[in-house]
């Protein structure tokens, strides 16, 4: 077993309204601002590119994945050409090759939005079903949410399919909007996504990745704020099997005064070659006076052979803030909570399942969809089995 618990990061960086972070270059949608990564690169270091078919130099697209759009009333689905002005209306730019090729690729720009208003009782479902992995997909998808609306909306991922996608964001004033993204791809799916959210003032964003498919997975997320009042929060769970890599960055960019933002995923490894990738940066600019923020990532390994890097990052430009901090943590079950369990008549295996329950059931009960929420703990079960945990 080979556990990498990276220290964090913490340090005060020159005033500028530039992002001087290491861990995101400037952004650009010109595909040649964006060299082919060798792999040696921070923000490429840690992802097997042998393993990335390509896409990272110059595999060609050959289109997008269908999408089937479940939209409740109050939420109007849209086709936008690729130059239509809603792409880009998040303020994203892309900050790797990858992502910059997509977004030069695709064709066109699918789009949910959520009238002003408007309150949701039911979720939004955008599914995305891949038939196969043979050529690399391109998509881009825009989701706004309007003034003082409230709406959850899932992003499900199933199939195989080698897809890299550009998912923007844009909450305005007063809005709560929370997003589920279930990567549930087969076992031969690789899937390089960047998302964005741009908050408004006195909006609530809640963004849960949960990634439990494919063999390669890479997920860029990232938020910045469009005034003051702002809250983020990003939750993740992750579960990798042998051979598996996943990989999480997280970015949030406090650029606004008295804005929040709380990070906190956990994850779970097992077989052999196993291998997930945490990365938390979170830059304070000089405006970002009153903000809170925390971020935390914890893993669970549960067989040998498994390799888990985690790297929380702080970048501070202000000392007047209300508080700031982050943590990570990589171990084995604990053997007390396995006694507990078993000195009351609880079989090992079955104690060993209801730890890795508990330790994920935090997140999933803030998801707050019932269907989705049993659909996750089925899929935790079934990972379990897999090594008869």
């Amino acid at each position: 077993m080979t556990v990498t618990d990276t220290p964090a990061v913490a340090r005060a960086i020159e005033t500028t309204d530039q992002v001087l972070s290491h861990l995101h270059p400037e952004g650009s949608r010109d595909v040649a601002d964006h060299p082919v990564p060798a792999g040696r690169e921070e923000i490429w270091r840690f992802t097997p590119m042998r393993r990335l078919r390509g896409l990272h130099q110059d595999a060609p697209f050959v289109g997008a994945l269908e999408l089937d759009i479940e939209a409740p009333d109050g939420v109007t689905v849209g086709r936008a050409a690729a130059d239509d002005a809603v792409r880009g209306s998040s303020g994203y730019l892309p900050t790797d090759r990858i992502t910059a090729r997509a977004w030069e690729a695709a064709e066109r720009v699918d789009t949910v939005q959520i009238a002003q208003d408007v309150v949701l009782d039911e979720p939004a479902i955008v599914r995305h079903t891949g038939s196969s992995g043979e050529s690399a997909r391109a998509g881009h998808l825009v989701v706004v949410a309007g003034k003082f609306s409230k709406a959850t909306v899932v992003l499900d991922f199933e199939g195989t399919a080698t897809l890299a996608d550009t998912i923007e964001f844009v909450v305005e004033d007063g809005a709560q909007l929370t997003v589920v993204t279930l990567d549930d791809w087969a076992d031969d799916a690789l899937h390089h996504s960047s998302q964005h959210a741009r908050i408004g003032r006195d909006a609530h964003f809640k963004h849960i990745a949960v990634t439990f498919g494919g063999d390669l997975v890479r997920t860029n997320t990232s938020v910045s704020y469009a005034g003051p009042g702002g809250e983020a929060e990003l939750l993740g769970i992750y579960f990798a099997d042998a051979g598996q890599h996943i990989e999480h960055r997280l970015f949030v960019d406090h650029d606004a005064p008295k804005t929040k933002s709380n990070v906190d995923y956990k994850g779970a490894l097992q077989g052999k070659d196993a291998h997930t990738v945490w990365i938390g940066d979170v830059l304070i600019r000089k405006v970002a006076e009153g903000i809170e923020t925390y971020e935390s990532n914890r893993n669970l390994v549960l067989t040998e052979g498994c390799r888990a890097d985690s790297v929380p990052n702080l970048e501070i430009e202000t000392g007047e803030i209300e508080g700031a901090g982050h943590a990570s943590t990589t171990g084995r079950f604990d053997d007390e909570q396995l006694f507990y369990l078993q000195s009351r008549g609880i079989p090992a295996e079955e104690a060993r399942r209801l730890v890795v329950r508990g330790f994920f059931a935090d997140i999933i009960r803030k998801i707050g969809v019932p269907s989705i929420e049993e659909k996750l703990i089925d899929a935790v079960e079934a990972e379990l089995a897999r090594s008869n945990a």
